[in-house]
């Protein structure tokens, strides 16, 4: 299953992509710290440390160490949680190249066992938004992925 990746206007970017799991089991991926370990980023990045306080208002950041020991240091806050089907926070990196926090809104719909995961995100500008498609987050997004359909076939009855 591929990334399907669409911009609206000039400050959103919206992914998706489905998964052959119930969309608990996939909510679950996205904020137990054990099982974002297992999957979340590109081929050659490790997500060596993982802090979520999931409740809305408390922080949750992601430390992650890649090729050549490089690091990226992602943060945010929890703005509004509906489980199994919504998840929003703020989102910043440490180094980030453009301004301002973003805003992530992932919604989580399930139908005959497929849960499509829908991650809208909404720059604070369009220079940021521009920035991250110059990124290769299709690619790394799908490597993260790929991992995540293994741990969930792991965890599906």
């Amino acid at each position: 299953m591929t990334v399907e990746l669409e911009t609206r206007g000039d400050r959103e970017i919206v992914l998706r992509r489905d998964f052959r799991a119930p969309r608990h089991l996939v909510y679950a991926a996205w904020t137990v710290p054990d099982l974002l370990k297992r999957w979340y980023g590109a081929d050659g990045w490790q997500l060596v440390e993982c802090a979520v306080d999931l409740r809305v208002g408390g922080a949750w950041r992601f430390v992650s160490v890649g090729p050549g020991g490089a690091r990226m240091v992602q943060s945010g806050v929890y703005t509004h949680l509906a489980p199994p089907s919504r998840l929003e926070c703020t989102e910043i990196f440490d180094e980030q190249s453009y301004p301002g926090e973003t805003l992530v809104a992932h919604h989580f719909t399930e139908a005959a066992g497929v849960t499509t995961a829908t991650t809208t995100l909404r720059f604070a500008t369009p220079f940021g938004r521009d920035t991250v498609l110059g990124y290769p987050m299709r690619r790394g997004l799908g490597e993260g992925y790929r991992r995540l359909d293994a741990l969930l076939l792991e965890r599906t009855p």
